[in-house]
């Protein structure tokens, strides 16, 4: 028995048809302009990351679910996609010096539990 190859990590914002805003995630009504007319928006994934830190210690617990060999600190920030929104998520470094994060391209990688991106081509130019 064969699996077909899991798809692609994506994200869906929304577009308000009123004035051209995009939130994430998909939004009912619009923080620009309060219009309810949105539509639902495919998100690039792929980014550049806008600003970060690292967390240094365990987010309460739930929602949060430690792994089991313990906590690790890592990197969460903001990632500003094509669409002009910023999405916060979770950041892998991959082998990348956390110090050359800000304005590192980076590629989603994940969405469950929250949005994850990681480093492409080891960091910032």
């Amino acid at each position: 028995m064969t699996t077909a190859p899991a798809a692609p990590a994506a994200l869906e914002g929304s577009r308000c048809t009123v004035c051209g805003n995009v939130a994430f995630p998909v939004a009912d009504g619009c923080q620009r302009c309060g219009s309810n007319e949105t539509a639902a928006l495919p998100l690039s994934s792929q980014g550049t990351v806008w600003g970060w830190t690292v967390q240094r210690f365990a987010p309460k617990s739930p929602p949060y679910v430690p792994p089991a060999e313990g906590f690790r600190p890592f990197a969460v920030g903001y990632v500003e996609l094509p669409e002009g929104v910023k999405v916060e998520a979770v950041l892998d470094p991959r082998g990348a010096d956390f110090a050359t994060l800000s304005g590192a391209q980076v590629a989603l990688v994940a969405t469950e539990p929250v949005p994850c991106f990681a480093v492409v081509d080891g960091g910032a130019r």
